[in-house]
């Protein structure tokens, strides 16, 4: 009996044991099965707004924000780096915020292809190295900042891939880190670069001077003259470039934009393209219209990536724009040629579609019509055309217009005398100033500017396109003129002589400098760019 109960107690201790190993293995069975979740993928962020570098050359961390292309994640590829310099009082933030780079980055990455944005904090340095060594920040920017951004990003690792813009203080370092290192940037587009000529420098106030200049570039409480130094010259182009050393800038690419109602940095913008020019330096150089605002450096970010991006894919930027389209052609009934009294001149007439229709007075447009090279029927009916078009559209007001050729005679105030009153004599048109325009282009445009004394009581504005302007051409005192050149013109320092001059009289004004070389069709361009305020000046109301 006892036996028995020993066994039956065996058997419920066996039982018990055989079933908490059998829980026990199905325990670490379910466990070795069990599925472990991933850690989430980190997203992506394209803006990095956070970044700093230790300097050891500046002793400080600097902050710096790096945009990123938007497939940069989903690729393996390498990009080229636009480093974007901000103004004197701004930071890092700006080309982010007020500057919306991203935005037109994007809209325009199809054609221009995918680009990382790298924006350093600056201070207000120039960015260059202090004159007396004690804060190099150029330094700084070529020998530290560019290796730790090739580090982290995958960037493409050559100068012809390295690209600095900036806006007026960072205009100034967006020109001169290409001109002091091309061999770590290729590519400059100044935006309105804040600098000096020399006669500038000398007559700045003294605390303008002493703030933004002399601590920089040497000469600090100095006056006239002394403010010069050697280490101003040293980076100043308007000393550095000289025909002597221009070749080792020769494979630079530099785009110049500068707004014609800046205050004083029109003269040393103007001034460094002239110079330019006389050095044979190939570059673009672009007046629109404004000043020293984000308003006018958005505009100018269309073109200023399209020219990196011709630089980073090593293409040559085309000398010209695209064609304006001129649309339909006039009519033959539209123009049509009459002999001026007592002269061998022949008149071109242009009349609105609508002349026969009304007993109207009509606006009209006296222009003095270079065809040098050329067929005048064909450029006449061409530049009609335009006009023509712009009237039907409503652009500019229904307007008769006086074609004068220019050629072996002159046209002299007698002469012009005489075709206003024949004009006005066989057409109707309206009777005082306002509603009148004179235009020129090429030699034309200089015998309308010698001819305003005699002629300012009958026109409300001159419209000089691509004029063969002299050096130290003068502007009449009160009159609007609007001026309109290309940047690769021969006459390029007589019109900006008009311009400073026109600034300095206090003269209204509109003053351009496009894409291009002197043709038929860069005036068409150029005069389809001046609708707006050529119908200003023709309104009548």
């Amino acid at each position: 009996m006892k036996d028995a109960m020993n066994l039956s107690k065996f058997l419920r201790l066996w039982n018990i044991a055989v079933v908490g190993l059998l829980w026990g293995v199905m325990g670490c069975a379910k466990i070795k099965t069990q599925v472990i979740p991933k850690e989430p993928e980190k997203t992506f962020v394209r803006l990095l707004q956070n970044e700093s570098i230790n300097s050891r050359l500046l002793n400080n961390a600097i902050n710096y924000k790096v945009l990123l292309p938007g497939n940069y994640a989903r690729s393996k590829d390498s990009y080229p780096v636009v480093y974007l310099l901000h103004g004197f009082g701004d930071n890092e933030s700006a080309w982010i915020g007020d500057g919306l780079i991203q935005y037109y980055a994007d809209i325009d990455s199809a054609a221009n292809g995918q680009m990382i944005f790298v924006m350093s904090q600056g201070f207000n340095s120039y960015y260059v190295n202090r004159y007396n060594g004690s804060y190099p920040y150029m330094n700084f920017f070529a020998y530290e900042l560019v290796p730790e951004i090739d580090r982290l990003y995958r960037t493409k690792k050559n100068p012809q891939d390295r690209a600095v813009m900036g806006y007026s203080m960072g205009g100034y370092g967006a020109f001169i880190l290409p001109m002091m290192h091309p061999e770590v940037f290729n590519i400059g587009v100044p935006l309105s670069i804040s600098f000096r000529t020399d006669e500038q420098y000398i007559v700045e106030s003294q605390n303008s001077f002493n703030s933004q200049w002399g601590s920089i570039f040497g000469g600090f409480g100095m006056t006239g003259q002394a403010r010069i130094t050697d280490y101003f010259k040293q980076l100043s182009p308007f000393h550095f470039l000289d025909q002597s050393n221009i070749a080792k800038y020769s494979g630079l690419k530099i785009l110049l934009d500068c707004g014609d109602d800046e205050e004083s940095l029109h003269i040393p913008n103007g001034t460094l393209h002239n110079l330019m020019h006389d050095l044979k330096f190939s570059h673009e150089f672009r007046v629109r219209n404004g000043g020293h605002s984000w308003q006018y450096w958005h505009g100018a970010l269309s073109e200023a990536l399209k020219f990196i991006s011709y630089g980073f894919s090593g293409k040559s930027y085309p000398e010209n724009p695209e064609d304006v389209s001129i649309g339909n052609q006039i009519t033959s009934s539209q123009y049509s040629l009459e002999n001026l009294n007592n002269s061998s001149i022949q008149l071109g007439i242009f009349k609105p579609g609508d002349y026969s229709l009304n007993n109207n007075s009509y606006p009209a447009i006296f222009w003095i019509h270079d065809f040098t090279g050329s067929s005048r029927a064909a450029n006449a009916t061409k530049v009609l055309s335009l006009l023509n078009n712009s009237m039907v559209a409503g652009t500019i007001p229904n307007s008769i217009v006086v074609e004068i050729p220019t050629g072996s005679s002159e046209i002299t105030n007698d002469i012009l005398n005489n075709i206003i009153s024949q004009v006005n004599t066989n057409y109707r048109l309206v009777k005082d100033k306002k509603g009148k325009v004179f235009m020129g282009n090429e030699q034309g445009g200089v015998s309308v500017c010698n001819l305003i004394p005699g002629v300012q009581h009958i026109f409300n504005g001159f419209f000089l396109f691509n004029a063969k302007l002299p050096t130290n051409s003068k502007a009449i005192p009160g009159n609007y003129y609007y001026l309109d050149v290309t940047d690769k013109s021969d006459f390029y320092q007589g019109n900006f002589d008009l311009f400073v001059d026109i600034r300095k009289n206090g003269n209204p004004y509109e003053y351009r400098v496009r894409q291009g070389t002197s043709s038929l069709q860069s005036t068409i361009n150029g005069l389809n760019q001046s609708l707006f305020y050529l119908s200003q000046k023709l309104k009548i109301l």
